[in-house]
């Protein structure tokens, strides 16, 4: 009996250590752009603006950010007012390119990649 009620004390203390150990995810917010915009490659002031007045690249921020990744070579990153972030997974950020959402996710600092975990469109105003 004793060493039934020892091990089933083992088993809790493993589990207990297991999931305080399992890493934590933050939220992230910005808009989803195209790496190229967000890093001033294509744009002096790092927006799409410039690249929309030519007309090639779409009528907004999504299109434009959709055509940078499609056919420039870009990546789908997070602009947040603090950084812009990469993302481990652009076929997730794709549908709210030009949108402004909220990440849940973890930061690898090393390489400033966010693994996301879920994302959707942020419902706070603007500001």
């Amino acid at each position: 009996m004793k060493y039934i009620l020892s091990l089933a004390v083992l088993v809790c203390v493993v589990a207990l250590a297991l999931a305080t150990d399992a890493p934590t995810t933050e939220l992230f917010k910005g808009e989803i752009s195209d790496s190229q915009c967000a890093m001033h490659i294509h744009s002096i002031k790092g927006g799409h603006e410039e690249m929309l007045k030519g007309g090639m690249t779409g009528k907004n921020a999504g299109e434009c950010a959709r055509f940078c990744v499609e056919n420039m070579g870009g990546k789908y990153v997070l602009a947040s007012a603090k950084a812009v972030y990469h993302l481990d997974n652009g076929k997730k950020a794709e549908p709210f390119a030009g949108q402004r959402v909220v990440i849940r996710g973890k930061l690898d600092k090393k390489t400033n990649i966010i693994a996301i975990a879920s994302i959707e469109k942020d419902r706070a105003p603007a500001k």
